[in-house]
């Protein structure tokens, strides 16, 4: 398969919102790292990215978006810490685990019935997502079990000649992947830590009587 090393322009921008739109992948830069998307509505296009990574498939996508409106694409309701978080974090390298609609596929959700959302601040990435009119399930864009990328050499590296193209953009301001909470439950939990911080959270949602929890699988040795 020939990649194609797309600078960012406006003609290269549209260019790769139709791959994703056809179904096709494409690596694109965030704050956090480079994601390699694909329609998180399109079963067939998120398993390429399996394939493309080496990731088991029962490893659930994170689901980009841009903006807080496209939620109801991917969740029945928006809950009081939702609200409180998105407020805080959002755009920004947060991602929530949150009860997902029947629509979604199970190849992005790891056959869960969660799903996890962010909405990051960079604004190619929000472009991108835009522009090709669906939901971008993007883990990052490596072969799984190597570093993740913070560079477009890095994917290209990585995964020239298994995707369909790569955004040429700069290097990643954040650098490691976005904080992980689930909001399923009473009080959210931290499942992977991030930039933001547990006190950084909790500062977020005690104004509505709620403490921030870890993952007690955080916690073992």
């Amino acid at each position: 398969m020939e990649t194609k090393l797309l600078e960012i322009t406006t003609e290269n921008m549209e260019q790769a919102a139709r791959m994703i739109a056809d179904g096709k992948l494409v690596a694109f830069p965030t704050e956090t790292v480079y994601g390699l998307g694909a329609d998180a509505m399109n079963g067939e296009a998120v398993g390429k990215v399996y394939a493309a990574k080496g990731r088991p498939s029962d490893n659930p996508m994170i689901v980009h978006i841009a903006d807080k409106k496209d939620l109801a694409r991917l969740t029945p309701v928006v809950t009081e810490v939702m609200k409180a978080l998105m407020e805080a974090f959002w755009p920004g390298p947060l991602t929530m685990i949150v009860n997902k609609l029947p629509g979604i596929p199970d190849a992005t959700t790891g056959g869960l019935d969660t799903v996890g959302i962010r909405m990051p601040s960079d604004e190619t990435a929000r472009a991108l997502i835009r522009q090709s009119g669906c939901p971008i399930a993007a883990p990052s864009a490596n072969i799984s079990g190597r570093p993740s990328p913070t560079t477009a050499q890095h994917v290209v590296t990585d995964l020239a000649g298994k995707i369909d193209a790569i955004l040429m953009g700069d290097e990643c301001q954040v650098g490691i992947e976005s904080t992980v909470v689930d909001v399923t439950g009473e009080n959210p939990m931290i499942l992977r830590p991030g930039i933001i911080t547990r006190g950084e959270l909790e500062n977020a949602v005690v104004k509505i009587g709620k403490k921030v929890e870890l993952d007690p699988a955080l916690l073992v040795n």
